[in-house]
C-alpha cells in the first residue's frame, strides 16, 4: 500500500501549481450542484486574477456544491507546467489558450486510467495480468505528456477500450477470492434504490446508477465501483473495506459518517460529519 500511495502522488489536484483551468475549461449548468451556468472556455466569475477561488471556503454555503466533489486526479498542474510549460491562458495567445483547455480534458482521462491501473496493480489477486497492467500503466502515462497536437489527435475513448479490458479481467481476478455468488449489478439503475443492510460484497457496481440510493450499513467490501454514480447516495455505516476502482470524487459526491468504512485508496471527506443521513 505505501508503494500505491507514493505512485499515487502525483494523481491528486494541485490547485497551487494549475491555472484553475477547471474553473475555465470546464461547462456546467445552474442545478442544485451549481449556482449559475458557464460555458466551456469561460472564466467563472469566482476565479480570481491569481487562478484561485474567491469562495473556496464557502461554495457549498454559495451553491457550489459541485465544485467540491470535482477533483482533475493532477490533470491541470501537468496541463499547466507540463504540457505548456508553465505558460499562463491569461498571458498567452488566445490559440494556445484554446488548445490549453481542449488538452486538459483528455489529460484528466488518462489520469483517471492511472489511478485504476495504479490500484489494479496493487491488487494481489489480479498477479496474472500484473506485466500487461504495468505496460498500459507506461503507455497512458506515456500519451499523457504527448504534445498539445498529439493530445488534441488522440482517440482516448479507443485507449480507454483497451484498458478496460485488462481492468474487467482485475475485477474478476478480486473478486473470484470472495465467498458466495457474487452479484452482477453492472451498469443497473439503482436510483434511489433502498439497499440498505445490503449484501453487496464482491459485486460488480460498474457504471451502476447508485444516486440517492440508501445503503445505510451495506456490505460494499471487495465491490468493484469503477464508474458508479454515487451522487447523494447514502453510505452512513456501511463497508467499503476493501473495494476497488472507488475515485475520491465518487466518494466526495456521497453522503456517509463516521461510521463508514473505507479502503485505504480515499480519504474520508470533511462535509460527511454535517452531512444528513
Amino acid at each position: 500500500m505505501p508503494e500505491q500511495i507514493s505512485e499515487r502522488a502525483g494523481l491528486t489536484g494541485d490547485c497551487a501549481r494549475c491555472f484553475g483551468l477547471c474553473c475555465v475549461a470546464l461547462p456546467f449548468a445552474a442545478s442544485a450542484a451549481f449556482a449559475v451556468s458557464k460555458p466551456a472556455g469561460k472564466p467563472c466569475h469566482n476565479l480570481g486574477g491569481d487562478h484561485r477561488c474567491g469562495i473556496h471556503t464557502e461554495l457549498r454555503q454559495r451553491g457550489f456544491a459541485g465544485c467540491t466533489v470535482y477533483d482533475c486526479l493532477g490533470a491541470g498542474q501537468k496541463v499547466s507546467q507540463v504540457t505548456f510549460g508553465g505558460r499562463d491562458w491569461r498571458t498567452g495567445s488566445e490559440e494556445d489558450a484554446r488548445r490549453m483547455f481542449d488538452a486538459f480534458p483528455v489529460v484528466r482521462q488518462l489520469h483517471e486510467l492511472l489511478w485504476y491501473l495504479t490500484e489494479a496493480i496493487g491488487l494481489a489477486a489480479a498477479r496474472p495480468v500484473h506485466a500487461g497492467l504495468r505496460a498500459a500503466l507506461r503507455r497512458t502515462e506515456e500519451l499523457s505528456l504527448g504534445t498539445p497536437e498529439e493530445l488534441a489527435a488522440l482517440d482516448v475513448a479507443a485507449h480507454r477500450q483497451e484498458v478496460n479490458v485488462l481492468l474487467l479481467r482485475t475485477s474478476e481476478l478480486a473478486r473470484a477470492g470472495v465467498r458466495g455468488r457474487k452479484k452482477d449489478r453492472r451498469g443497473a439503475d439503482l436510483m434511489g434504490a433502498r439497499l440498505r443492510g445490503a449484501d453487496l460484497r464482491g459485486a460488480s457496481l460498474r457504471g451502476a446508477c447508485l444516486i440517492a440510493a440508501d445503503l445505510t450499513g451495506a456490505d460494499l467490501r471487495d465491490a468493484d465501483l469503477i464508474g458508479a454514480d454515487l451522487r447523494d447516495a447514502g453510505l452512513g455505516d456501511a463497508d467499503l473495506t476493501g473495494a476497488f476502482f472507488l475515485t475520491q470524487p465518487q466518494l466526495d459526491a456521497a453522503r456517509g459518517n463516521a461510521g463508514t468504512r473505507l479502503p485505504g485508496s480515499v480519504t474520508r471527506p470533511a462535509h460527511w460529519t454535517a452531512a444528513a443521513l
